[in-house]
């Protein structure tokens, strides 16, 4: 007890034991007091019970405890009260339940009890402190409220969220040819998605925590993680990666935290494979129409040059046969135009096999068709029909130097070939020099070798004697299309072979040819 409270019973002239100090504590207390025997009854109450429940103190005094108590809660209070009085106890009344109080005018009010008991000579009594918390308790049920109310707001954004993320994931997951990743700084995965990585065979959940460079290649890992790195540094990176047979647009940009810095990178990649190809098919096209075009030109020049000339030679030739035949001029002079028309007739039908050809060749018409025959018989029957078109004293030397002579390979390509070869070594050769013609069948291989004494092909061109319409600057004046050689490279490669050659300007050329031999 303080010293004011001392105090102030010293002024009161009140002893501290004597019975008046008790009542005035009793009936100053600030919460109810109340008094019962074992039974029940109420034995005495302070003026804050009265104030509490409304009751006259002569109401109260007598009747049971019950009447303070709502009915619907009297059994169970009858069986409570019987069990404390067995064993009673100090201790709060109703632990862990809400009790509540009956005033006179029939409401209800919360309240607190706080039980306690004492003896006095030979009877029981219960003395019981009674605290209204109607305060208290609307402060806690508002408190409820409000946590209730919280944790539907927390459930509803938790709900939200849940939501969002399965959307967002749904959407990674769904985006096309490629893959989002997010990474931290070591370059970890933290998410990845998209319908590019389940098309692999991979799910999200084997790459989360491990490293992105485990899946670039060696050779690509520095450079990948150098522009990564510069992504952290703040500048944002796009770039093109290659990956076997796959091509990939890389975005990457960096994702700030909290704290403003940038923490995080964002990496999407879209595999645009099928993008590029389209890309190079559009370019292999274009390519081919500048070559169509050019083609068309450089077709258009040879023709008003090849075809005139032989055209000129059959119509004077003609011309002058008719003359002859009215002038009864020799038949020695009639066969020398007859010789020149059908020459310059043959060399038309040459010129338009070559297109000929060169169009099949290149639209696919044309397809190899292996047969067994002779090699020898087939190169010199070939020899012998362009006896007409050697100039004077030249001569074609052939000889089949070893191997069988049998083969099985398509015969009519093999001879168009030859032709082409065996005319060209002819054509730029001057008279009285020789070609040499050689074949050989070694180890399943067809070789062939022609070689001439002619004007040679200059070193700075001999790398597009193979190209369309192709005339070294020695061969200009001479006739022919350019076509020739273009067109055996292409019947080579119908073949499976290849062709290769050696020449030096003014002194000849030597091509080879190597073919496999289809068993």
């Amino acid at each position: 007890m303080d010293e004011s409270f001392c105090y102030f019973v010293a002024q009161m002239n009140i002893k501290r034991n004597s019975p008046d100090l008790f009542k005035i504590l009793f009936d100053s207390a600030g919460e109810g007091l109340i008094l019962l025997d074992q039974e029940g009854t109420i034995v005495l109450i302070n003026p804050r019970m009265i104030e509490l429940f409304g009751y006259e103190e002569e109401e109260l005094i007598g009747n049971r405890i019950e009447i303070l108590i709502p009915k619907r809660f009297v059994p169970n209070h009858e069986q409570h009260r019987a069990s404390y009085m067995k064993r009673p106890d100090k201790r709060s009344m109703g632990d862990n339940l809400d009790l509540w109080g009956l005033r006179k005018d029939k409401t209800e009010f919360p309240l607190e009890v706080s039980l306690n008991h004492f003896e006095a000579e030979g009877e029981r009594f219960v003395m019981a402190l009674v605290t209204d918390v109607t305060i208290r308790k609307a402060a806690q049920d508002r408190l409820k409220d409000l946590n209730i109310k919280l944790e539907e707001i927390v459930e509803e954004r938790t709900e939200e969220l849940r939501q969002s993320q399965e959307l967002y994931s749904t959407i990674a997951r769904k985006f096309p040819n490629g893959t989002i990743n997010i990474f931290d700084r070591k370059l970890n995965y933290i998410f990845v998605e998209g319908e590019g990585l389940y098309s692999l065979g991979i799910t999200s959940e084997l790459l989360v925590g491990t490293s992105y460079l485990d899946r670039v290649p060696e050779e690509l890992k520095e450079d990948i993680k150098n522009k990564l790195k510069t992504v952290l540094r703040g500048s944002n990176q796009s770039f093109d990666l290659s990956l076997a047979d796959r091509m990939y647009l890389m975005n990457a940009v960096g994702l700030r935290g909290e704290s403003g810095t940038i923490d995080r990178i964002l990496l999407v990649e879209q595999n645009i494979t099928k993008q590029k190809q389209a890309e190079e098919n559009i370019r292999h096209a274009l390519v081919k129409e500048q070559e169509l075009g050019e083609l068309k030109s450089r077709f258009v020049s040879m023709a008003s040059h090849e075809f005139r000339t032989p055209l000129s030679t059959i119509l004077s030739s003609a011309n002058l046969l008719r003359k002859y035949l009215d002038m009864d001029v020799s038949l020695e002079k009639q066969e020398k135009h007859l010789r020149r028309i059908k020459s310059s007739v043959k060399n038309l039908t040459g010129i338009l096999n070559d297109f000929l050809s060169l169009d099949k060749l290149q639209e696919g018409k044309i397809e190899a068709t292996p047969s067994h025959w002779n090699i020898k018989d087939l190169i010199s029957d070939i020899v012998d029909e362009m006896s007409d078109v050697r100039k004077e004293g030249q001569e074609v030397v052939y000889s089949h130097s070893a191997g069988s002579e049998e083969v099985y390979l398509d015969q009519n390509v093999l001879r168009n070939v030859v032709i082409n070869l065996l005319s060209n070594a002819i054509k730029y050769s001057a008279a009285n020099q020789s070609v040499r013609l050689e074949s050989s069948v070694k180890r399943k291989r067809l070789y062939l070798e022609v070689e001439d004494q002619g004007i040679g092909i200059p070193k700075a061109e001999q790398k597009h004697l193979f190209e369309r319409f192709f005339r070294a600057k020695n061969a200009i004046n001479l006739d022919g299309t350019g076509l020739g050689l273009n067109i055996v490279n292409k019947y080579l490669e119908l073949l499976g072979g290849k062709i290769t050659f050696e020449s030096e300007e003014g002194k000849g050329t030597k091509f080879f040819v190597s073919i496999p031999i289809i068993e």
